[in-house]
């Protein structure tokens, strides 16, 4: 039986979906640098090449596993429009897809549409961003690896493994997979299905594997959790500057290399607590795989040398898989993770020129953005810690004594 539609869910979805697709074709300006270039100039560029059978391999700004050339290519799928147009249609398509998973998955039992709700809300949080970069693509199959894995390990395999290789971050929806078969099946599926794009794309295009170390050398880019520590030094006489490096706006000069170095420890160190929670994690409801992406893909955008806007995509669509469980603890850090959408809206590409010009509204917008990512990320890891390791702790009933000889003599 199909689960009834939220209308006004629906409704509000169009009017929003609409509105977005007016302001990527330009009908409605948006103030700030032209969101749309990086399809339009970059993607299409991108799209050129790689129609000659090799990735862009003198491009520093292609930094993506080999599966990125098929969002670049998608356009191909609808050869009656122009590249750009093409691109945010299918953009809205992807979109589409992952409204209709979580509204399919929110009416079965134990859920809720407030997952979907998430989604519709915090897509155009994010204004004309979110379909102007291939993310939404990415989230819509991180979505749907989330939805299938309880009940089908082997297909969450597969679409984490595609995930994978189109951005790499949907890796981590493995974390939280149960210990036992389900482990087994869904990790062996992805490695399996990972493996062979690799051998295939290698096989076919030159330059497939370059992505590996493609960001080693990135710096700390003007919106990362890092750059705060330049944003308020060169308040005071701090002497580097802003430049465009690798395809983002980073800080240049003295002591980036120490904060980009800081910045792969804290990851590390959130790669070890994410170890640590599996390792000591005692239950698993049927939200624990959700929760566990979404906590594990927070603390590694929080902790990135690199939070371009449409991270938050991603953490929107993980959000509301989490939150569409009606016993999900979820609902805070998701809400600030809403928030933190709506601020990065205003910060780019409203504000944008404030925050590489370094000014006191710049310093705030990206001070605020990021306090409110290092909240969620604290907020959402406490509470996947006391749901998984404390509670079901405490909750043991300690091992009833064996009676000593003794004991047994004088009872019988």
């Amino acid at each position: 039986m199909m689960p009834r539609i939220p209308v006004r869910a629906l409704l509000v979805w169009a009017a929003t979906r609409a509105l977005l697709l007016l302001c990527v074709l330009k009908v409605i300006t948006v103030p700030g640098p032209d969101v749309t270039t990086d399809v339009s100039v970059i993607y299409r560029n991108w799209y050129g090449v790689l129609r000659t059978g090799t990735f862009p391999l003198d491009d520093v700004t292609w930094q993506y596993p080999p599966a990125a050339a098929g969002a670049i290519l998608s356009p191909d799928l609808l050869p009656f429009l122009s590249y750009a147009t093409g691109f945010f249609v299918l953009a809205l398509v992807a979109d589409a897809i992952t409204f209709g998973l979580l509204v399919y998955a929110g009416g079965r039992p134990g859920s809720s549409w407030r997952g979907a709700w998430v989604w519709v809300a915090g897509v155009p949080l994010l204004g004309p961003t979110a379909y102007a970069r291939y993310d939404v693509m990415v989230t819509a199959v991180a979505v749907a690896a989330l939805l299938a894995g309880a009940r089908h390990p082997r297909i969450m395999g597969v679409l984490t493994g595609l995930g994978a290789l189109l951005k790499v971050w949907p890796v981590l929806l493995l974390l939280g997979t149960r210990r036992g078969r389900l482990t087994r099946v869904s990790w062996g599926s992805a490695a399996l299905t990972a493996g062979a794009l690799v051998v295939a794309f290698a096989a076919a295009m030159p330059g497939a594997l370059d992505f590996v170390t493609s960001q080693r050398d990135r710096g700390t880019e003007v919106e990362s959790l890092g750059a705060l520590v330049f944003h308020v030094a060169r308040q005071f006489g701090w002497p580097g500057y802003v430049g465009l490096n690798y395809g983002s706006m980073e800080f240049l000069g003295p002591y980036v290399d120490v904060v980009s170095l800081v910045a792969q420890g804290l990851t590390l160190l959130a790669f070890g607590w994410l170890l640590m929670w599996r390792l000591r994690a005692r239950a698993w409801a049927p939200g624990t795989l959700a929760d566990a992406a979404f906590v594990a893909v927070l603390l590694f955008t929080t902790t990135s040398r690199v939070i371009s806007p449409q991270y938050m995509l991603w953490l929107t669509g993980l959000a509301a898989v989490s939150t569409l469980f009606s016993a999900s603890r979820m609902t805070p850090p998701a809400c600030l993770v809403l928030a933190a959408s709506l601020v990065t809206f205003l910060e780019f590409p409203l504000g944008f020129a404030h925050v590489v010009g370094g000014d006191e509204l710049g310093l705030a917008l990206i001070l605020v953005r990021n306090g409110l990512l290092v909240t969620a990320s604290l907020t959402a890891a406490r509470r996947l810690w006391r749901q998984t390791v404390t509670e079901p702790h405490l909750g043991e009933q300690p091992p009833s004594p064996q009676p000593t000889r003794d004991e047994t003599l004088l009872a019988s």
